[in-house]
């Protein structure tokens, strides 16, 4: 059994003041809240019980805007996370959500989209031993916790912003894990920052041979929204692709009827509480096409 996190905690100083009276999280990227895009990633993936890790004060934010998610077939839940504490600390604060089950974690302000992904998400969840990481190709690495790989595609080393890095390949913020993450993220000691690290996470499961690495093709794009020029950019990026094919990228209501989590009249109640606009003109479309 599948469960999801999404982690929008965080204090989002980069953004400032932009995050000064709301999550980075909930800041729109082109047409859409951001925590739509890492939703959708994880509706993609076929899983529908998902728990949001953020600051006490920003939950109520999260559930006023998203609910229950009964209304896209899936189920939400929320937890806190009262300070930063590092990525791998989200296990933590889901402990009682995620026991026993296998765990995709996805970071609030990461954005996939491309030809294929959902199969290239399927491969990651099939394929691994222990764990999977998603590698992306970039232009300079030492930005990144950057995966080497031998000939035969098994990582021989990870290494967090690396100033010297011996790849190109990129963790993105999107990671696959059994149910021994627990126990691994409860045994961790905090690096030097005071957190603790995703990257001691799947260097754990590297080093006992559990680690898969599934790479994103040319074809597929990895973005965030950690900085102003990061969002402005997510921000066109998502209105080219969307202008031009006439397709909304991270839609949650189309995601849920394609995937088959809700029914046409579920789409159709949905669509008749909309306010009249583009988002309702769009799924109105979706609809007749069905």
């Amino acid at each position: 059994m599948w469960k999801g996190i999404i982690l929008a905690g965080g204090s989002g100083t980069r953004l400032a003041p932009l995050t000064k009276v709301t999550n980075k999280h909930l800041l729109p990227v082109y047409d859409k809240p951001m925590i739509y895009y890492p939703l959708t990633t994880l509706m993609l993936c076929g899983i529908r019980d998902i728990v949001i890790v953020s600051s006490p004060d920003s939950l109520p934010k999260f559930e006023s805007l998203l609910g229950s998610g009964q209304q896209w077939g899936i189920q939400l839940s929320y937890s806190e996370q009262s300070e930063p504490r590092g990525i791998a600390d989200s296990f933590l604060c889901a402990e009682d959500f995620i026991r026993d089950s296998n765990t995709a974690l996805i970071l609030g302000d990461n954005i996939f989209y491309g030809s294929g992904l959902p199969q290239r998400l399927q491969l990651a969840m099939d394929r691994m031993r222990g764990a999977c990481v998603l590698g992306y190709e970039v232009a300079d690495p030492s930005a990144f916790g950057v995966v080497e790989l031998d000939e035969n595609g098994k990582p021989i080393s990870l290494v967090e912003k690396p100033l010297e890095p011996r790849s190109n390949l990129a963790v993105t913020g999107l990671y696959f894990y059994d149910h021994r993450v627990l126990d691994m993220a409860k045994d961790l000691a905090p690096s030097k920052r005071g957190e603790l690290e995703i990257t001691d996470i799947n260097r754990i499961y590297q080093e006992i041979e559990a680690l898969d690495v599934v790479t994103l093709g040319r074809g597929t794009a990895w973005l965030d929204g950690g900085t102003h020029s990061d969002l402005f950019e997510a921000s066109q990026f998502i209105k080219v692709i969307e202008e031009r094919t006439g397709l909304k990228v991270a839609c949650p209501e189309e995601v849920a009827i394609r995937s088959g989590f809700i029914e046409h009249s579920d789409l159709e109640r949905l669509v008749s509480d909309m306010p009249p606009n583009g988002y309702r003109e769009y799924l109105s479309a979706v609809l007749a096409s069905l």
